[in-house]
């Protein structure tokens, strides 16, 4: 898949269980979307939202940001960047992290 460089990414194969466990992971998707499957211990903004909630996203924690497939969470990790925080794309989103076995939690 092509990767914008100007967005930090990593793909769920190169996802290291350290990064993960450190990271405030950030799923932008639409409620019903969630509600279908997440990552255990994300926390949930929309992407229309984030602007206004962003507060409610750490400053001194690395920001691991997860849509369907990447696009919208691309869109996160820019703006998040741009506010100063140390955000990460996850490439393939949702569909890479499924297709490759990793647990999916709908609580």
């Amino acid at each position: 898949m092509f990767r914008n460089q100007e967005i930090p990414s990593v793909v769920v194969a190169e996802l290291d269980d350290d990064l993960l466990a450190e990271a405030f992971v950030l799923d932008v998707r639409e409620p019903d979307e969630w509600d279908r499957g997440h990552i255990e211990g994300a926390t949930h903004i929309p992407l229309g939202e984030l602007q206004e909630r962003v507060g409610e996203v750490p400053l001194d924690q690395k920001v691991l940001c997860v849509c369907a497939v990447g696009g919208r969470s691309g869109m996160a990790t820019q703006f998040l960047n741009q506010l100063g925080r140390e955000a990460i794309n996850l490439d393939g989103g949702m569909h890479a992290w499924q297709t490759s076995g990793r647990p999916v939690s709908t609580n």
